[in-house]
């Protein structure tokens, strides 16, 4: 047995975000510390002791736009999780004391979904901090099932809690590198290099891609990119795209690349992004949405069938492919000390508060000191 706690410390979503109708005036969720039962642990489940949990996106959807989770608050969110095994159910003991990553998405293995590997999306997923009940990442323990865990078995110089960005950030593009088929040669775009971009980048060219293109409206990141794998960098702020076009058209041509079967990874989330990534779209090319925005976006679908396109959603990624995002951070194909920053967890509102105002540079992790 490890370290057992008699309760969960947790900061939980105590209330949701919510819009007064009348108003017009806008409440964002509400955080709050406190402490809940640890759970009796069911056949094939394990207690992870929380070394870190990083700050999502999704995260702040939920706390600030309302985007729905599968359990109603309170609940604790959280899902980019590392940590330590201290408890088992018996007939998974051994995983007692052993570092792991927990996959943000955690498939039933049973249904159909599942059987024909697209458990990524199965519909009976386990997501800590949303399908989870009260049980999430911003906690000092969480119970979860052990089948999917990833052992960190050789970390180097890296600390378990920075790790805890495996779990999403620099999984979800390998995630949406496969559903595109990215092989060695292939010419590629990532719109947006935020928290996840910054990933979906270097990912690629750790794949093979020949060409990456990093279009941002944010400059320093962009140059940034250009030092981790991006051949050409497009700064879009103020341009429309048909402009940026033209500048990806005009390097195309100065290194005699094709205007065809380009693969757009759309990662920002916005209205613009998603626009630029549609107006880019081409010949036999493929776009993946990997960024989530609550917006719409109006697009012409009869161009897909003109230009043989295909425009993909991806989600999360199977927990088999983690070991292999894993193994590139720890040999040093992806540059992963550089995006990634250390908060103790008690900052937790200002933390959520800041990476809502301006994205961060480096992902925030969330360390617990309760």
């Amino acid at each position: 047995m490890g370290n057992i706690p008699e309760k969960i410390w947790t900061w939980q979503m105590v209330s949701p975000f919510k819009k007064e109708r009348e108003t017009g005036e806008v409440f964002p969720g509400r955080l709050e510390k406190t402490r809940i039962d640890v759970p009796k642990l069911n056949p094939g489940e394990v207690l992870v002791e929380v070394a870190g949990c990083g700050i999502c996106h999704t995260d702040l959807g939920y706390y600030y736009y309302g985007v729905p989770t599968v359990n109603q608050p309170p609940l604790t969110l959280g899902h980019e999780i590392s940590g330590v095994v201290v408890d088992a159910a018996g007939d998974v003991s051994a995983w007692l004391g052993r570092e792991v990553i927990v996959p943000a998405v955690m498939p039933c293995r049973e249904c159909h979904l599942c059987k024909t590997g697209r458990g990524n999306r199965c519909l009976s997923q386990k997501m800590p901090g949303n399908s989870m009940g009260i049980y999430g990442g911003f906690s000092s323990h969480i119970p979860v099932p052990a089948l999917d865990l990833c052992p960190v078995t050789d970390r180097g110089d890296i600390s378990l809690e920075e790790l805890a960005v495996v779990a999403d950030a620099a999984t979800t593009p390998f995630q949406a590198a496969r559903r595109a088929d990215v092989q060695t040669g292939d010419h590629t775009i990532v719109i947006g290099v935020g928290g996840v971009g910054q990933y979906m980048v270097q990912i690629l060219k750790a794949l093979g891609a020949a060409t990456v293109i990093a279009v941002d409206i944010n400059q320093e990141r962009l140059d940034v990119m250009e030092k981790n794998g991006a051949d050409f960098i497009v700064n879009s702020m103020g341009k429309t795209p048909r402009e940026v076009s033209g500048e990806i058209k005009a390097f195309r041509k100065k290194k005699g690349l094709p205007n065809f079967g380009w693969k757009i990874f759309e990662v920002s989330g916005t209205r613009p992004g998603q626009e630029l990534g549609l107006g880019l779209l081409s010949f036999t090319g493929k776009m993946v949405v990997v960024g989530f925005g609550p917006h719409k976006v109006e697009y012409s679908i009869s161009r897909l069938m003109a230009f043989d396109a295909e425009l993909i959603g991806t989600w999360g990624c199977l927990p088999e492919y983690y070991p292999s995002v894993l193994g590139m951070i720890t040999s040093g194909r992806i540059n992963f000390r550089d995006f990634v920053q250390t908060r103790p967890m008690s900052t937790i509102v200002e933390s959520f508060e800041e990476a809502h105002t301006q994205s961060p540079d480096r992902r925030i992790v969330l360390v617990p000191d309760f």
